[in-house]
């Protein structure tokens, strides 16, 4: 059993009648989940999306959108999930490269869709998730003519391709990761051997499905149980889901754990239904994370993974948060776990040796967690590749016991509430502006964030820039969530003897005295 579709067909059939799916009022079973499911996959075979055919989902959490994924993992066709706060164009841009063949859309991104039908040619046909539009019913009716069961003319195989998720870009175009069925079978068996979830379990989707969140969910659904999603992950809606649906296992990047650490009702909220709070996508300070177990319980969980090798390769459980000797659990919370049984960890040298524990290098994994390749791109495949290794860009070190720690990235992407960002594409924004000679753009330390995407910029001579309108200069170019939190103005910025600017210096004056860099 290698295919996505099994492991969740594994799961509807747990509980039949028992609630799956819940949004607000919104509610499916089990068994109206796998119905829609065929139905939908049909609909999709009907209008020319079958095996491997690209299907893109463009929404907002919800319960129809998850409904909608797992039709496209049962028609056999290639899962493309589009961050929502990502720009128009840089989305749009992930949709041509992919050619993206069908694209889901919610009421809400009425507008957007309408834009990407003209500008991705691919597309033959849209259809909107909770209502009807222009492009026809609403899903659940597009697809209630079909047969309530389906069977794929063509299996799907280990190695085809499940879904394709966009990494960003360091030089302005973002890689798209092809993931397999075999990665995906990794994964999901990882996940049930590391967080074994009972009858009854229910979990959160509080993060955006097309990350994180939605992966986590369907781990969660290959083992039964119910999903939650509500609309965004603010710390006063995480709280309140997690008492009134009595949610056990849900993920959050650490800013909305901090946020819900702000907030003055925290520690009278009710947290015994909670048996696995997952925090991942970016390291969480040592410090928070011990006043996180005070007030949550012995529930936090660590992973470690990334988009070429989701999400699992170690694991860090909740007994192995709690050391009673101070010392020990100061160094243990800055671990992101030890290895996970099918993925292959090693710390590497620039030469292509494997160093032993306590030594620097670079973290390399092997196994069926690794994607197949970046799409259409070899160059880069062979650079992640190399030494029989795939490459995951991050610094660190492992100790006698097996720990990894995460020290440094070699690449320049700043990790700011749990979402990757690229420098470059803020630079090439700044550098627009009339005032601006030359900029470099890092992650800087922030108790908050993680890391706060800070512009240190040079301006032309004679010139003078308002930092509030280059901040609203930015916004507008690139949104909230890619907009430098911080300016600084430099006379000069450090310069090799090329002129190219070092970055590294820059990063240099913001991390002194920090004993980790990311």
């Amino acid at each position: 059993m290698t295919r996505v579709i099994d492991f969740l067909d594994h799961g509807l059939s747990r509980n039949p009648d028992g609630e799956c799916l819940r949004e607000g009022e919104l509610s499916f079973t089990h068994r109206e989940v796998q119905r829609h499911t065929h139905r939908i996959a049909h609909a999709l075979h009907q209008a020319g999306a079958g095996k491997g055919a690209r299907v893109a989902f463009f929404t907002p959490n919800s319960a129809l959108a998850f409904i909608g994924m797992i039709s496209v993992f049962r028609a056999g066709a290639v899962w493309l999930p589009v961050h929502p706060r990502n720009t128009l164009e840089e989305n749009a841009e992930f949709l041509r490269q992919n050619a993206c063949d069908v694209l889901f859309y919610h009421s809400r991104t009425i507008a957007e869709a309408e834009q990407f039908r003209v500008s991705v040619p691919s597309i033959c046909k849209l259809v909107c998730l909770d209502m009807a539009t222009r492009d026809g019913p609403a899903m659940l009716d597009w697809a209630a003519p079909y047969p309530g069961y389906f069977v794929e003319q063509e299996a799907s195989t280990a190695d085809d391709i499940a879904w394709v998720k966009g990494t960003g870009g360091t030089t302005g175009r973002s890689k798209s990761v092809l993931i397999t069925n075999r990665n995906v079978a990794a994964l999901f068996a990882t996940f049930n051997w590391c967080m074994p979830l009972t009858a009854g379990h229910r979990m959160l989707a509080a993060a955006p499905i097309s990350h994180g969140a939605g992966t986590f969910a369907l781990c969660g659904l290959t083992n039964g149980g119910s999903t939650v999603f509500i609309e965004r992950a603010a710390a006063d809606l995480v709280l309140d889901a997690i008492e009134s649906h009595r949610i056990t296992t849900l993920f959050l990047p650490p800013t909305v754990i901090y946020n819900m650490l702000a907030r003055e009702d925290v520690r009278s909220r009710d947290y015994s239904s909670l048996k696995y709070l997952i925090y991942s996508a970016a390291p969480m300070a040592p410090e928070r994370l011990h006043e996180a177990l005070a007030v949550f319980g012995p529930v936090l969980t660590q992973t470690y993974g990334q988009t070429e090798a989701p999400v699992m390769l170690t694991y860090m459980s909740p007994e192995e948060h709690l050391l009673s000797d101070e010392a020990q659990w100061r160094k243990r919370l800055k671990s992101c776990g030890r290895r996970t049984a099918f993925a292959l960890l090693e710390i590497m040298d620039d030469d292509g040796r494997i160093l032993g524990p306590d030594q620097v290098g670079e973290i390399v994994v092997r196994g069926d967690f690794v994607m197949r390749g970046y799409h259409e791109n070899p160059e880069e495949t062979e650079k992640a590749s190399r030494h029989g290794w795939h490459h995951t860009g991050d610094v660190g070190m492992r100790d006698d016991d097996g720990y990894f720690y995460i020290v440094d990235r070699k690449k320049d992407m700043i990790i700011s509430g749990g979402f990757n960002i690229f420098p470059s594409e803020i630079e090439h924004v700044l550098c627009g502006h009339p005032s601006i000679l030359d900029c470099a753009v890092v992650g800087i330390p922030d108790p908050k964030w993680g890391e706060a995407v800070t512009a240190v910029v040079q301006l032309k001579p004679g010139a003078s820039v308002d930092v509030e309108m280059l901040h609203g200069f930015c916004r507008e170019r690139l949104g909230g969530l890619k907009t430098p939190k911080r300016f600084e103005i430099w006379d000069d910025l450090p310069r090799s003897s090329a002129g190219k600017v070092l970055k590294r210096e820059v990063r240099e004056k913001f991390w002194q005295g920090q004993e980790r860099r990311v």
